[in-house]
């Protein structure tokens, strides 16, 4: 086995170790935010469906390949740092203007003491009035040329925890086109004219399609008052 072989493989086995706890916190973070009574009101639910996951051990060892490829330095010391994804969930709504819903829900456990933020959340958008109204919250708005958009937090159990779980909130609409892009365009994008640019327009389809859904919602909410 090669150095670099050796190496990848000790950062892995460095990973399996922390992989229960990894899975233990992001459980508990899934459920806390997927199945909370403010979120999941009969007849009124906020979230939508949700799901997690811990990155497998051969995508870790790719992403370990790629960072190594940059320059960065990945060490077993430094490898929950650099590899904030290890535990991901993700929490999808129908509408954009009930995301301030989950965002209260995710605040309010931080500001109990409950986590930690181990960076400041970004909202990641092509979009300008997706920018624009997420320039509300406590948020660093990224405008991004890639058509992504997602809003992400990386929460620890505490601040000196080397443990985190990036959260993903985004409408469903921008599922649909974040799972085509993952399969089409990730980790290597592709050179097909024809697919980067039905990938563009999918992406102007995902923000008209939020914004009719979310029109309909008020529509619906003011028929009944």
């Amino acid at each position: 086995m090669s150095g670099e072989l050796l190496e990848h493989e000790e950062l892995l086995k460095h990973y399996d170790k922390m992989r229960h706890d990894l899975k233990t916190f992001m459980n508990g973070v899934v459920d806390y935010i997927g199945e909370h009574p403010d979120l999941k009101r009969p007849g009124a639910e906020i979230v939508h469906s949700f799901k997690s996951r811990l990155k497998d051990r051969e995508h870790l060892r790719r992403k370990i390949t790629r960072k190594k490829n940059d320059g960065r330095e990945i060490t077993a010391a430094n490898l929950f740092t650099e590899v904030t994804d290890l535990a991901g969930v993700r929490i999808m709504h129908l509408f954009q203007e009930h995301f301030t819903h989950i965002d209260a829900v995710i605040r309010k456990r931080i500001a109990d003491g409950d986590w930690v933020l181990g960076e400041r959340a970004r909202a990641y958008t092509w979009d300008p009035e997706s920018a624009e109204y997420f320039s509300k919250f406590d948020l660093d708005v990224i405008q991004k040329p890639t058509n992504y958009t997602s809003v992400h937090y990386l929460i620890k159990p505490r601040a000196d925890s080397p443990i985190c779980c990036e959260v993903q909130v985004r409408t469903l609409f921008e599922e649909i086109w974040g799972e085509v892009d993952h399969q089409i365009n990730y980790p290597v994008p592709t050179n097909d004219l024809a697919c980067q640019e039905q990938i563009k327009v999918l992406s102007k389809i995902v923000g008209a399609g939020s914004r009719l859904l979310d029109s309909l919602n008020r529509v619906n909410q003011a028929a009944k008052r």
